[in-house]
């Protein structure tokens, strides 16, 4: 059977994901390459993916916290939106009597 919120609670899953797994490679390749991170191929790819996710927490704080105390709150941000879009597909599936099988 197909379900349409399901397939929406997955992709947003999905990318939250990405956005989370991407700050945290860039805080890795940023702590490896040190000063030079901003001559750093990988780590200006991670900030095109990462981007969008600051700005959004920027709003979200007014713009009062540093850049390292931004990227953590971005990531804890996600971690729980991650957490929540979890239970959101838990509902989905029982709500809908539909066989999930969780990935593992």
């Amino acid at each position: 059977m197909f379900s349409v919120e399901l397939l929406v609670v997955s992709i947003i899953k999905s990318l939250v994901e990405v956005a989370g797994l991407s700050l945290l490679a860039q805080g890795i390749v940023g702590l490896a390459a040190g000063n030079a991170r901003e001559t750093n191929f990988v780590y200006r790819m991670l900030c095109v993916i990462t981007g969008p996710v600051l700005k959004i927490a920027r709003v979200i704080t007014g713009g009062k916290f540093t850049a390292r105390r931004l990227a953590l709150f971005s990531w804890l941000f996600l971690f729980v939106l991650w957490i929540g879009l979890i239970y959101a597909k838990s509902y989905v599936c029982q709500a809908q009597n539909l066989a999930c099988i969780p990935a593992g």
